[in-house]
């Protein structure tokens, strides 16, 4: 099984939904992000890098009270931050 597919799994076992969105507001422009989309783009990364995301993610979910949104949302400004720096060549 890959990394990818125990983030779905781990989220499925948590009865949370991959296909869930967030919408971040960037300067007055909506970019909204599914949970797949974060969990793919960070399987891109390195090896260790999924690993700790992973781990993150686990736990997030044995927190209480939208342990995984608040997650997800902090994964999503990371992505989104990252690409706007590359997009504005910071």
């Amino acid at each position: 099984m890959t990394n990818l597919q125990q983030c779905q799994e781990l989220l499925e076992q948590n009865g949370i939904n991959s296909l869930s969105e967030i919408d971040f507001d960037v300067n007055g422009k909506v970019h909204t992000l599914s949970y797949n989309y974060i969990i793919e783009s960070f399987m891109q990364a390195s090896d260790e890098s999924q690993l700790v995301f992973f781990t993150a993610l686990q736990k997030a979910l044995e927190v209480e009270n939208m342990g995984a949104e608040k997650f997800f949302e902090g994964m999503g400004q990371l992505l989104l931050m990252s690409h706007l720096s590359e997009k504005f060549g910071g």
